[in-house]
């Protein structure tokens, strides 16, 4: 009972935090995954592979959710989005081999450094000068590419990646924030299936698993995760996000401090 109050409380933050600020959640939910599967002592060679799997199949439930919320406001390109999806596919599934070939501590740091990278562009409100357009479709390929391969290997929505990107190429935070939440939609789907295929053989004798994939945990998160995405999407056009943000990004300071030094 008390681990399935643990899965609920993960998805309910990790929900307001995909719509507030367009990241599917996996900055949250793979660490307390790690966590709670550490304290079921599930297989040390296989639970930061389970927990990365696991979130990015509950983020293809928490885009959906979130990217309607957005869709109902207009924010969303859906031009850039369809141009990006392609790279985005293929990067998804090439993140997925490269996770399963790393060793599950090296794959643990290099989720620390990812999040204090994150944590600390947070923390100081770096943002990117607007300094070109966006670009054509060999160049959001690209761009497409990289970021569905990173947001694969570390089991997130992409929003880090992509909602640079666009204001970067002068896009309105709004529309960023909008469009990045369509973006988690294919990252979580072609992510969670490499994940699943490279992981079959790996956990046959691991109960409730489908490759890195834990069915509890994917229930309990997208449970209270759906609720709680539109709610964060809605908030997102009335908080002072500057402020938000910054808190946000001691949290994730500390979570991947705790993934950097638990290993």
């Amino acid at each position: 009972m008390e681990t399935l109050l643990i899965y609920l409380a993960v998805g309910a933050f990790a929900g307001l935090i995909a719509g507030l600020f367009g990241v599917g959640g996996g900055l949250v939910i793979v660490p307390v995954l790690v966590y709670v599967f550490t304290q079921q002592a599930m297989d040390a060679s296989l639970l930061v592979h389970m927990a990365i799997g696991t979130s990015l199949a509950t983020i293809v439930f928490t885009s959906i959710s979130s990217v309607y919320a957005h869709h109902q406001r207009g924010a969303v390109l859906w031009g850039v989005f369809w141009r990006l999806t392609p790279g985005i596919v293929v990067g998804a599934l090439l993140g997925a081999l490269i996770a399963d070939w790393m060793p599950s501590i090296v794959l643990r740091r290099f989720f620390a450094v990812f999040e204090w990278f994150v944590g600390l562009q947070m923390v100081f409100n770096k943002k990117p000068n607007p300094g070109r357009i966006v670009p054509g479709q060999t160049g959001l390929l690209a761009a497409g590419s990289v970021i569905g391969t990173v947001s694969s290997i570390v089991g997130i929505g992409g929003g880090t990646l992509t909602v640079p990107f666009l204001v970067w190429c002068n896009t309105a935070m709004r529309n960023a924030v909008a469009t990045s939440s369509a973006c988690g939609l294919p990252i979580a789907i072609a992510g969670a299936v490499g994940f699943v295929m490279t992981g079959w053989s790996q956990t046959s004798q691991l109960q409730w698993s489908v490759g890195y994939l834990y069915l509890p945990a994917l229930l309990g998160v997208v449970a209270s995760s759906i609720l709680f995405a539109p709610l964060g999407a809605k908030l997102a056009h009335s908080l002072p996000g500057d402020k938000l943000k910054g808190m946000f990004g001691f949290f994730l300071l500390g979570l991947g401090s705790y993934m950097f030094i638990s290993g």
